[in-house]
């Protein structure tokens, strides 16, 4: 199989065995890691999410079962490396030729986590530029961003007040 070489990154979907998701994940890794392919194979992603279950503690459930997510630049050697990793079935496509995740779909999924750079750091000021809050609040001093940095803790003035609030850290812009 001979694929056209592109140097862009992409989402791809890897189908596994039933029950091989975190296997398959762990096993990609080390041949990452291994084989020094990071240049090629930039993420590999079990997309979960965490439920609450009746007894209060919290479980992990897998949201595609025999599905991995991997971001790669595709050529031959990165395709043979993930195609023969153990516990892979192959690609998702036709004829197992892998079909590229449009933009809007690893949105939907929310496994990107590559994001550029915050522009703005603790005690920045910053204008709220949409969301609910944009208009009612024209500004705030960042007291808190979050560990995945998807949100900060401003404190803004509200109703004559000092108050904490959080808001996605897309909705917020350096002045």
């Amino acid at each position: 199989m001979t694929l056209q070489e592109n140097n862009t990154p992409h989402w791809y979907v890897v189908h596994t065995y039933s029950g091989y998701e975190n296997k398959v994940a762990t096993n990609l890794e080390k041949i990452v890691e291994n084989r020094n392919m990071g240049h090629l194979i930039h993420a590999i992603k079990v997309p979960v999410e965490v439920v609450e279950g009746d007894d209060g503690k919290s479980e992990e459930h897998k949201l595609f079962p025999s599905y991995v997510l991997v971001k790669m630049i595709m050529n031959d050697e990165s395709w043979h490396v993930v195609r023969n990793t153990t516990g892979v079935t192959g690609f998702v496509g036709p004829g197992s030729m892998p079909v590229v995740l449009l933009d809007e779909e690893v949105e939907a999924l929310g496994v990107d986590t590559d994001d550029k750079p915050l522009e703005f750091a603790l005690g920045d000021v910053v204008e709220i530029v949409g969301g609910p809050l944009q208009g009612i609040i024209s500004s705030g001093k960042i007291l808190e961003i979050s560990p995945d940095n998807k949100s900060v803790k401003l404190l803004a003035t509200m109703a004559g007040r000092e108050t904490a609030i959080e808001v996605e850290s897309n909705l917020v812009k350096k002045l």
